[in-house]
This record gives structure tokens, sequence and C-alpha cells, in this order.
């Protein structure tokens, strides 16, 4: 059955459902939007849902003891956001998810999502690829912070969120490299008069 423009569209493109299948979907997903500067999640909190995000931009980071910030995933439109060490293991929250741009989210929580893994096999095959791919970004970024430059960092940040920095802080994109923001403008210059 055609999906058109519904949730189970939007999630889960380029799979067929059958009329009950996509009633069963639509029961176990809620949307909710936030405004920009609150937050899903925060360090300490017990960890019980995934969010797609239809609209939007997010940002998770981890606060260390000095209360530097150290910026793991910016989220935006498609992608999926949690804290997901936490969501797996049913544990308090390490990861902070700050909203800094408008946002409508679908949400599922861990009960829901194993629903739909028993009641439709087919979503299990597509939330396993989702996790499949999300791994392999996860490693690729950890290799690319061990052996590139700050300036090839940059690059593939670039790369990786277009149109991304309209929407958020150079704060932001340094601790997500990893540099300072004297850096990063010092590396936007460079890149410039190439």
């Amino acid at each position: 059955m055609s999906l058109g423009n519904s949730i189970n569209n939007k999630i889960f493109e380029n799979i067929s459902f059958s009329k009950e299948e996509i009633g069963i979907i639509e029961s176990v997903f809620f949307k909710e939007t936030y405004k920009k500067g609150t937050y899903l999640l925060k360090a300490g909190d017990i960890v019980n849902n995934q969010y797609y995000i239809s609209e939007g931009c997010l940002r998770s980071y981890h606060t260390d003891a000095q209360g530097r910030e150290y910026t793991v995933q910016f989220g935006i439109k498609d992608w999926w956001m949690s804290d997901f060490t936490a969501f797996f293991s049913n544990s308090q929250a390490i990861l902070n998810i700050e909203v800094l741009q408008d946002t409508t989210l679908y949400r599922i929580t861990r009960e829901h999502k194993e629903y739909l893994y028993n009641q439709i096999p087919k979503v299990e095959s597509f939330f396993r690829k989702k996790l499949e791919r999300a791994f392999s970004a996860f490693q690729k970024r950890i290799l690319s912070e061990l052996s590139l430059t700050a300036t090839e960092r940059y690059v593939n940040f670039v790369k990786s969120y277009p149109n991304i920095q309209k929407y958020i802080k150079n704060y932001h994109i340094a601790s997500y490299l990893g540099i300072t923001t004297e850096s990063l403008s010092r590396i936007r210059k460079e890149l410039s008069h190439n």
C-alpha cells in the first residue's frame, strides 16, 4: 500500500506496508515540536526514547568536569537522535541534546520499538541497517579525529552537514571538530583564499 506523505513514508522510505501495519506504526510514533533553546535530554536522565527528525536541527554533546563541551553529533532532517549508549543499555544519559532550531520530531519508546519488531519484522531489518550505517559513520569520525588535520576534518564536516552552518554557532562546530573557535576562523579564512 502506498503511504503518500504520512509519517510512515517519511521514516520508512521505500518500504510497502499493509493498512493494518500502517495503523500499528502510527500508533507507536508520537509527533512532538520543540522550540530553539530547549532540551530533549540532559545528562543523568533515563533514556527511553529515540527521535526521528522531521524538521529542524539539534546537537548532542558531553560536558566534562571542567565544563568544556564536546559536540558528538548534529541532528538534521531525516536523521535519528538519542543518547544511544544509554538507550540501548537502559541507563542514564551521558549526553545532552539541545534544540538549535525549532524542531518537529517523531518519538518512539524502547518498548514500542520492540513491539514494532515483533509485529512487523521488516521494520527490524530497516532499523538494523540504519544502525549499521550509523556505526560505520561513527567509526569513520573516530578515525578522522585520529588521522586527519583540522582543515580536513572541517571539509568533511561541511560535506556531511551542508547548509547547517547558518543554524549553529561557531563554538558548536569547533567543539565538534575538537578545535578552538580561533582555529576554526583561521581554517575558514585559509579555505576562502584557495
